[in-house]
């Protein structure tokens, strides 16, 4: 087979790395071609460098390019892969830091509340973009395949006003079974059979069952709050568990930014996290992880491409979705997975225009959704609450309507059990200030907002958080790993 595959932000290079590998899997896809492009000369630079070695290391015909002009990059292309940031971690980092002035704290920021509505924001007109492009130069039954957050806002963007066929893609849900499947004991992953249903960041494990016989909430439970490091890891998540009766697929700390209970109390915040790696629940802690992993990608480069130079190991193939999605597309054969769609009635309890995330089968004949689901009442509630706010906050990214995203913000969970609507208005015009480089279509909006500023009486403090940590440098990184690989 030969074929082109775009990817977008091709700069992530660990992520890109992974993906490409992945893709060489599949026996029949060693003769396509990568089109690798980002906005960062630097950053494409190197993963083709680390592309080429893996190339040449496995006597390839696959070929690989790169470059900064996006549009090159798209033609012809049956697939395009989108993994952007738009903003970087210099935006990011205002994604978290502002919100903590008006008492909000985040653990990622890159879904809903006030982070993950902004990084929308920067990304919907991007993605717009992306969008015309495929229309115009890709091939002509392109897919997109978007793991680019806020998946479901990105997404929804992509298929409403992009009118692009697209699925948005994310490994929470393989994560959340690989812990169930641990805690029950299982041998292998493969030995859990499961249904998971909702959307992006908020699905939820509704049937389980192992080698065949059915897992109930007690037994559940029973099994998390034994096992000696969950049951101190997924506190908050443990929790939910016993009042909804499903466990949901995300991480402590995700989990914990799109409620409005756990983090809106400072002195209750550490009650609920666990500070032995940022995704349990640390404020700012996946920007502070990124950080780290950028700057000690900067420093290891020589190691990473050392690296490259080994065989591809198919046995070591990820659970990330897009190779296996482009494997059954491409040859036939059936993959089953979970996959960040249009609802139009498969869960039957939430809105038709919602992004929704639930299973589905692949084959030559395209994305096939098990339709006909319905959540625990509970679950259908707390997605609602966020799909109604993602619905704003597209609709705002779309319009530039200043005043639709503040509602928006308003309306978020977290954000509106901790802060007041005169503190949100002014938070909103804060962040577009602070990142109006990166959202051309609030610059109308922009003089008017910084006027407000500096008139306004809203009190706000300097905040770290709850639970901060600061970035580690790349001696202490270089410590902590040695101490590791000695102790083990």
């Amino acid at each position: 087979m030969s074929f082109k595959i775009a990817i977008i932000g091709a700069g992530s290079v660990g992520f890109t790395k992974k993906l490409f590998t992945d893709i060489l899997c599949v026996p029949e896809f060693k003769d396509i071609e990568f089109a690798l492009t980002d906005v960062s000369e630097h950053n494409l630079a190197m993963i083709k460098a680390i592309l080429d070695r893996i190339v040449e290391a496995n006597n390839l015909p696959t070929r690989v390019t790169a470059t900064t002009d996006r549009r090159k990059a798209l033609e012809g292309a049956r697939y395009i892969i989108s993994c952007v940031r738009v903003g970087g971690l210099e935006a990011y980092a205002d994604d978290i830091r502002i919100p903590l002035r008006y008492g909000i704290d985040q653990c990622v920021g890159d879904t809903i509340c006030a982070g993950g509505i902004l990084y929308g924001q920067r990304n919907i007109p991007v993605i717009l973009d992306f969008c015309k492009d495929i229309r115009e130069v890709a091939d002509t039954n392109a897919k997109f395949l978007n793991y680019a957050n806020p998946m479901a806002m990105n997404t929804w963007a992509a298929i409403e006003y992009g009118k692009v066929d697209t699925v948005g893609l994310c490994h929470g849900v393989q994560h959340g079974a690989e812990q169930i499947a641990e805690v029950l004991g299982a041998k292998s992953p493969q030995e859990l059979d499961y249904v998971c249903s909702g959307i992006n960041h908020q699905t939820w494990f509704i049937d389980l069952r192992l080698n065949g016989r059915k897992i109930d909430r007690d037994e559940l439970i029973a099994a998390f709050e034994a096992h000696p490091v969950y049951s101190q890891q997924e506190k908050l998540r443990i929790d939910v568990l016993k009042r909804f009766g499903v466990y949901s697929t995300e991480s402590n700390g995700h989990l914990s930014e799109y409620l409005p209970w756990y983090r809106k109390r400072p002195d209750e915040i550490t009650r609920w996290i666990d500070m032995s790696d940022w995704i349990h629940g640390e404020t700012g802690g996946y920007l502070r992880y990124s950080t780290e992993t950028r700057n000690w990608f900067e420093t290891e480069y020589p190691q990473f491409l050392e690296a490259a130079s080994k065989p591809i190991d198919a046995s070591k193939r990820s659970n990330e979705h897009a190779s296996h999605i482009l494997e059954a597309l491409e040859t036939n054969r059936v993959y089953r997975g979970h996959f960040n769609v249009r609802n139009d009635g498969v869960i039957t309890n939430l809105p038709r225009d919602a992004i929704i995330e639930s299973p589905g089968f692949v084959d030559r004949f395209g994305i096939n959704m098990a339709a006909g689901i319905t959540l625990p009442e509970a679950c259908a509630a707390t997605c609602m609450a966020s799909i109604n706010v993602q619905r704003m906050s597209v609709h705002a990214a779309i319009s530039g309507d200043i005043d639709l995203l503040k509602l928006a913000v308003l309306h978020d969970p977290l954000v509106g059990a901790v802060s007041t609507p005169e503190e949100v208005w002014q938070m909103v015009d804060e962040m577009v200030v602070a990142q109006a480089q990166w959202l051309p279509q609030y610059a109308h909006a922009v003089p008017a907002a910084k006027e407000r500023l500096s008139k306004s009486t809203v009190k706000t403090r300097e905040w770290a958080g709850a639970a901060r940590r600061s970035v580690r440098s790349i001696e202490e990184l270089r410590a902590e790993k040695a101490a590791l690989k000695q102790a083990v």
